[in-house]
Parts: C-alpha cells; structure tokens; sequence
C-alpha cells in the first residue's frame, strides 16, 4: 500500500516577524490544508525551510505536524542531510515523532559516488523501520541518483519504497522503472509543472509547493489523472501552468510564501539567504494568482 496517493504539500514553515517558528499558524495551515483535500503533508522538506532550521527546530515542526494531523492523513517528514549520521539523526527522531513515513533528499555539497548513495541510503534506512523515500533533485544537489541506484535500493532495502523525482529527467524516469522487473515502487512528482506526465506512468501523485495556494484544485488534479480522467487532469494542469512557472520564478520558496502573504495567510517572513522578492517578479506572480482564481 502506497505512502499516500494524491496530492501531498510540500509545506512552507511560518515565522514570526522575529523569525522564530510560529507554531500557531502552522496548525492554522495545516487545518486548512486538510479541509483543502490534501493527501499527505510533508513537513520540514526544501519548501520548508529545513536548510535554516535548528535541528531543534526542525524535529519540533515534524513534532507538532504529528500532534496537529492526529492520524487523519500521513505525514511525510523530510530527513535528509549530506552527513549519513544526521540524516540517521533526524530519521529516527522522526520516527519517534510520530512520522508516518520519511523524504530523504541526496547527500548535496560534498555529494559522493552511486556506491556512496547505496550505503548511505541503507544506512538510514537501517536505522528505521518507517518507509522511505529518495529525493532526487540534481538542481539543488549536485548530482543525480541514477536509475540502476533507485531500482537497487527499491529493490535490496525493504524500507526503501520509492522515490520523489525532481529531475525533470523521463528518459530516466522510464529507464528506472524498466528496471524494476515487476517490483512495485512508488513515485512522486517533484515539479508541479510535471503532474500529469508521470502519474500517466503510474506515478502516484505529486509532493507539490503548488498545493500550499490551491490545496483543493491540486487534489482534484491528482484525483482526475489517479481515476484515468487523463483529460480533465491535463486541461487542469495546463490552466496552472502560468501560476506554477510564476511560484519558481525565484527559488522556491520565496514566491509560494509571498503567495500566501499576499492571499492574506500571514506565514511571515523567510530567513536569509532567502529575502524579498524582485518587485517585477512579485508583480508577475500577483498577476498569475489573479488570473488562477486565487487572489
């Protein structure tokens, strides 16, 4: 049984004007995802800020995300870490969290070699007994996890039972699944722009920054293309072209949290290096909220 199925937010992290956690409108968010049809949450991940947390910080939100959800859908706690031992670290506090499942993203900066991948991958996964997921995203990392890494450690490690593929790479999403000789393994889309192509693969949804805006019209999106609607999921997903292009139009996620300010939500600030959007570019995502619905 997979994960989740649908549509799982890659959830922003509120702050304070003083930058601190606000642990309040982060069980606002999360209420209001789940009224939205949302599938899973996946806290702590790229969108949430997990680079600038505290590892205090960073176990408290999965903490809270747990405490706030109460089982009513999973929640997919981001993990991952260039350095084996903290990603061990942040696993088994996850775990101990009440996470229902882990997002691990490949090992950026120093990176290492598709050997390296397997051990460290085994390693954290050893140290757990929640599902996890791969997260390759070479644009943020450095480097790729190859097809006949993915398909090995699918594969060769229980726990180990899919992947969010950020690559934008389906020339090497289909050769991993070729690979998997009849083995199941779950997919995730990692670009928004991306939903309906891989879930025509059988991918099982989306881990998606789009859904911290549109919770409702991303479930439905996914819903469509999971009951074979291919049509009414692609005409969705082209109608959210232009607001999904204009929430990376800076790196992700300085426009989805500006998005959400900007609809009222008062998420609050992002913590340097990130900062404030270019006004041309918060004029371009206004304009792209208006046009969806959304502002």
């Amino acid at each position: 049984m997979a994960i989740f199925e649908g549509s799982g937010v890659a959830l922003i992290t509120p702050m304070n004007r003083d930058f601190s956690v606000n642990y309040d409108k982060l069980e606002e968010i999360i209420e209001e995802q789940i009224a939205g049809g949302t599938d899973a949450i996946i806290a702590c991940g790229t969108t949430g800020e997990s680079s600038t947390l505290t590892h205090e910080e960073h176990i408290e939100v999965i903490k809270r995300s747990c405490e706030i959800v109460r089982g009513r859908i999973p929640v997919v706690a981001g993990t991952g870490s260039n350095a084996t031992d903290t990603a061990i670290y942040l696993s088994v506090e996850a775990q101990r969290c009440g996470a229902d499942a882990l997002l691990l993203v490949s090992p950026y900066y120093n990176k290492t070699t598709q050997s390296g991948l397997i051990r460290h991958y085994t390693e954290v996964a050893r140290a757990v007994t929640l599902p996890l997921l791969l997260y390759n995203i070479p644009g943020r990392t450095g480097m790729t996890i190859q097809p006949e890494t993915i398909a090995h450690l699918v594969k060769n490690v229980d726990n180990i039972v899919g992947l969010k593929e950020a690559s934008g790479n389906f020339t090497a999403i289909l050769r991993t699944l070729s690979l998997m000789d009849g083995a199941p393994i779950e997919i995730y889309s990692g670009n928004d722009d991306q939903i309906v192509p891989l879930m025509a693969l059988g991918g099982k949804g989306v881990i998606s920054v789009l859904a911290n805006v549109a919770p409702q019209q991303t479930h439905n999106l996914c819903m469509a293309a999971l009951h074979g609607d291919m049509a009414k999921a692609a005409a969705m997903q082209i109608e959210a072209a232009e607001l999904v292009r204009q929430l990376f139009v800076e790196v992700n996620p300085i426009p989805v949290k500006t998005a959400m300010n900007l609809m009222g939500r008062e998420v609050g600030p992002l913590r340097l290096p990130l900062c404030e959007m270019e006004e041309e570019n918060l004029r371009t995502l206004r304009a792209a909220m208006k046009e969806y619905g959304i502002l």
